[in-house]
């Protein structure tokens, strides 16, 4: 039977701690030696280490509401509510092998929503206990925000069944207008896609449902902000709404590229990009691995640090005679 296997590495977001270095690895079951879906998700969040959440699921009656509290702090956001039908969750998989993960990419300061009721962490969740597919998810979470807000920075989320996998780009629209931008793209099958804090979404195709969704309004709110000239050229979900910034291409491009010339080393790809060298090329949102990834590899692939090219870690002056930086 084919599934979805979700890799937490180790999933400690907790409150109060900067949410700013998670790293999730998606791979297509056309991509995986037995035909499954993979996704990864690491947080490193100081040692601190996160609840494993369950839910039960269940029925519920007409007019039940549900509380919404911030992910990050804690804080009360408000009332949501409830679906008539919810399924049991574990950690960040349902019984139908729905899955997600996230990374935080921030974006523009000026599209936080504080009065939102919508955080990233609840959307995850809220999510999983009402959906049978990645696409329902899709569904059920740029629902929520269009009718409650998007609280949280922007965000790229790992959504996954044991059939799809897609990656989803969201941010607020700001504290004067409810709801949020979004496109999610689909992994194509026999290819793999990571992100790591920085969003990565540029093209985005317009007329294609089967592997791209997106708010209706993406690009006219974008050029209603002054995000996006046409005349400068094809829009980019990346360049209209988390400009790339030398400092967040070192601490979170790197991590792609990383995860990216270990899976696919025939692609020769250049440290330029995450280093800012100047007309240095994106990186590709998918790419294709040199061979099919196992459990193992996923594995692997997220324990690494640089280990073996010129910014290894354990080998440069910090890290003293153990080598244990």
């Amino acid at each position: 039977m084919k599934k979805l296997c979700i890799i937490i590495a180790m999933i400690i977001l907790v409150q109060a701690v900067d949410s700013k270095s998670c790293t999730n690895l998606l791979v297509s079951r056309g991509a995986s030696v037995d035909g499954s879906t993979l996704l990864t998700y690491s947080a490193d969040a100081g040692g601190f280490m996160e609840r494993f959440y369950f839910w039960n699921g269940g029925t519920h009656k007409e007019g039940e509401m549900v509380d919404i509290y911030d992910w990050d702090s804690g804080k009360y956001l408000g009332k949501i509510k409830q679906a008539p039908v919810t399924y049991k969750v574990l950690g960040n998989m349902n019984e139908w092998q729905v899955s997600i993960g996230e990374t935080t990419f921030g974006g523009r300061d000026e599209l936080k929503d504080t009065n939102a009721i919508m955080d990233y962490g609840s959307l995850i969740y809220i999510a999983l206990q009402r959906s049978k597919t990645a696409r329902e998810a899709i569904k059920v979470m740029t629902d929520l925000v269009a009718e409650y807000g998007y609280y949280s920075s922007g965000e790229s989320f790992s959504i996954g069944d044991s059939k799809e996998i897609w990656i989803m780009e969201m941010i607020s629209k700001g504290p004067t207008e409810k709801g949020a931008v979004w496109v999610a793209r689909r992994v194509p099958d026999g290819y793999i896609c990571a992100h790591a804090n920085q969003a990565r979404i540029r093209e985005v195709p317009l007329n294609d449902p089967e592997n791209c969704l997106y708010a209706k309004d993406i690009i006219d709110f974008a050029k209603k902000m002054k995000y996006y000239d046409p005349k400068k050229g094809q829009f980019s979900f990346v360049d209209a709404y988390c400009p790339l910034e030398p400092g967040s291409l070192l601490a979170c491009e790197g991590r792609v590229w990383s995860l990216f010339r270990r899976a696919a080393p025939s692609l020769n790809l250049s440290s330029d990009y995450f280093r800012a060298v100047e007309g240095a090329e994106p990186y590709p949102l998918f790419i294709k691995p040199d061979k099919k990834l196992a459990v193992k590899d996923a594995i692997s692939l997220m324990r690494d640090h640089f280990e073996g090219t010129e910014f290894d870690m354990t080998t440069c002056i910090e890290a003293q005679p153990w080598q244990s930086l």
